[in-house]
């Protein structure tokens, strides 16, 4: 009697203890489990934290570059502010002069006039006609100089609109036309057979067709006389540009 009790009490004893290990292992299962999702979770959240810090390094270089291109900004308007300035009032210095020159011209003919009547010699008549003939020279010379003056001032007075954001459209004679010279494929820049003679502005916009069909739009960012560079504007290439393609105003005046 006791051995089998010994015995069921043996069984009793293993059962239990399948039975705990059974638990034991689910629980250090779990445990495991757990801890493998622990581990990638900090892992992801690493992951992350380096790239909201590479983030946040490209975002103070983006930031200390922009405060860079606004202090060179604000640079180049004190600069167009003084030079427009200075042009203005040389301008006006101009007009002075021209008005007192063609007051002197006038009087000179009068002068030149009463000689001929009231019978002064060749040598004084002719003298008079070599004045007239400077002053005349002086105030052609002075007209063009004045309009060279106007333009320059019209095309910083343009620029200093762009730097103080009052007109960031820079319109164009609705008539003006103009072709591509020559094409840069690579660095996307083009070479106009217009320029400031011809009406062109700094900055300005311009659409470039073929047949009628726009091709892509252009800027400008170097200005000469009878010529200009432009950039092909990011976006606005809608096919390839070539050599005699046209060019027009993208924001004619109205």
């Amino acid at each position: 009697m006791i051995r089998i009790s010994l015995i069921l009490a043996l069984v009793a004893a293993l059962a239990v203890g399948g039975i705990n290990f059974f638990v034991v292992k689910e629980k250090i299962n779990t445990l495991v489990t757990d801890r493998n999702t622990q581990r990638e979770g900090w892992h992801a959240t690493q992951a992350a934290l380096a790239k909201t810090n590479a983030v946040l390094v490209k975002t103070e270089a983006t930031l200390k570059q922009t405060e860079q291109d606004l202090a060179d900004t604000q640079s180049e308007r004190d600069k167009a502010v003084a030079t427009a300035t200075a042009q203005t009032k040389r301008a006006n210095d101009l007009s002075d002069k021209l008005v007192t020159t063609t007051t002197e011209r006038d009087d000179a003919r009068n002068e030149l006039a009463a000689y001929k009547t009231t019978g002064f010699t060749a040598e004084q008549v002719a003298k008079l006609g070599r004045t007239l003939k400077e002053k005349d020279d002086m105030i052609e010379a002075g007209n063009l100089e004045k309009a060279v003056l106007q333009k320059s001032i019209a095309r910083l007075r343009t620029q200093l609109e762009v730097f103080v954001g009052t007109n960031t459209v820079i319109t164009l004679r609705a008539d003006l036309k103009g072709k591509i010279l020559v094409v840069d494929p690579k660095w996307d820049f083009v070479v106009l057979d217009i320029g400031d003679d011809q009406g062109l502005k700094q900055d300005s916009e311009l659409l470039v067709s073929r047949n009628g069909k726009l091709v892509a739009k252009v800027i400008v960012r170097t200005l000469e006389k009878g010529r200009s560079i432009a950039n092909v504007v990011p976006g606005w290439k809608l096919g390839e540009v070539i050599e005699g393609d046209e060019v027009s105003p993208a924001h004619p005046a109205s």
